[in-house]
């Protein structure tokens, strides 16, 4: 049984924007990537760009957001092309380590189809509760959950954040009090902007 989830709250009227970073090589190979510090290739660049484009729609009130990146290279690469894309200085961002992925500690680099074989196990463990399960060395979850939970209430003003699909899972359970198992299965497109606000969320 999973143990309970982190809540949050925005503050009243406050826009988050989620970006996921693009892909990279080892996401287009269904490699276990956490905090591995791999670099998005073509396919993610024309990603970050393109949800750059995206944004463009909502100029000029977005310049003004705060922008912070994960400090993992493929977040900090999609940001700076976002920030091109929208015309913006392209160092005007920070960088908040709170918002890294997930660790999957020892299950980092290796591929989802060879686990079954390697490590039995933890995929099994994995399936029984794949909110509360915690990879030797690495976070489960619900560990992922109270970290962006507490980030999430103390955001002060319109947000743009580039960051990781396990992030933008866990941000939509705290905020939505979506039910805990169901979290590590949440969609999490590299070419959609997710928008969070007042209790509810749209995709752009």
């Amino acid at each position: 049984m999973s143990e309970r989830a982190a809540t949050a709250r925005l503050k009243p009227g406050l826009t988050l924007y989620l970006i996921r970073h693009g892909q990279t090589d080892w996401n287009r190979d269904a490699r276990y990537q956490g905090q591995r510090d791999i670099p998005l290739n073509e396919t993610g660049r024309d990603q970050g760009r393109r949800q750059g484009d995206i944004l463009k729609r909502r100029m000029p009130g977005i310049a003004a957001a705060d922008f912070v990146s994960s400090p993992l290279g493929r977040a900090i690469e999609t940001m700076q092309l976002v920030r091109a894309a929208l015309g913006l200085d392209g160092n005007g961002y920070r960088i908040d380590a709170t918002i890294r992925e997930l660790s999957y500690g020892h299950w980092e680099g290796e591929l989802a189809s060879d686990l079954s074989e390697k490590d039995p196990e933890g995929v099994t463990a994995k399936s029984s509760d794949p909110f509360g399960w915690q990879p030797i060395g690495g976070e489960s979850y619900a560990d992922l959950q109270r970290r962006i939970a507490v980030w999430l209430e103390g955001l002060e003003r319109d947000t743009v954040a580039v960051t990781h699909g396990g992030v933008s899972r866990v941000a939509r359970g705290a905020i939505l009090g979506i039910e805990p198992g169901l979290v590590p299965f949440l969609d999490v497109p590299q070419d959609r902007i997710l928008i969070l606000r007042d209790g509810a969320m749209t995709w752009l």
